[in-house]
């Protein structure tokens, strides 16, 4: 088997199951029987940036898991619409640049909805050291979760929800911001 089939075959893997596969899977793939033979072959896969490997050593796409940039569409009046190839974007890169600091949640409830945030979106929110008053964060108050804008007034923090139908939150007791919104997923 080739070079050229093996890589196919890592590319098939991932699209077929949405994650890369592991060392074991790759022996099977390949028919290689060490696993030193698999290391080898994803360094040279890694060197060819067809996959990346992050500090502890998982892998994620590279080159082949992105999907085209084709130009602009006018939201606004009508112009002549024109095919151009601009950049090939990669959605994971894109939307979970910190991935070791990156998870998603599904969002209930429609307190955001006029910051465009609708029930059954998925919300990718970031754990950061410091946090600022006007972004959408993921707050633990007195004992429940709630993702609400992070205001502050008086020098005490509140969330504000982005919906008329709902009060600001002012903590009682505890109050921590867990995660910062960094990107909203919906899928139609």
């Amino acid at each position: 088997m080739s070079y050229e089939e093996y890589k196919q075959r890592v590319v098939a893997f991932y699209r077929r199951h949405g994650r890369m596969p592991g060392y074991r899977e790759l022996m099977e793939m390949t028919g290689y029987r060490s696993k030193n033979a698999v290391f080898k072959l994803i360094g040279k896969l890694v060197d060819e940036g067809v996959l990346k490997k992050d500090a502890r050593g998982r892998l994620s796409p590279g080159k082949f898991g992105g999907a085209r940039v084709l130009g602009v569409v006018e939201a606004g009046f009508p112009s002549p619409a024109e095919e151009e190839l601009l950049d090939v974007m990669d959605f994971d890169e894109y939307l979970t640049p910190n991935k070791e600091s990156s998870y998603i949640l599904k969002v209930k409830g429609d307190s955001m909805i006029d910051a465009g945030i609708q029930p059954g979106d998925m919300v990718i929110v970031e754990r950061r050291a410091t946090y600022k008053p006007g972004q959408i964060v993921v707050a633990s108050v007195d004992g429940e979760f709630t993702m609400k804008y992070l205001r502050q007034k008086n020098g005490a923090y509140f969330l504000e929800p982005a919906n008329e139908k709902y009060k600001p939150i002012y903590p009682s007791e505890e109050f921590r911001v867990e995660a910062v919104v960094t990107a909203v997923v919906r899928k139609y």
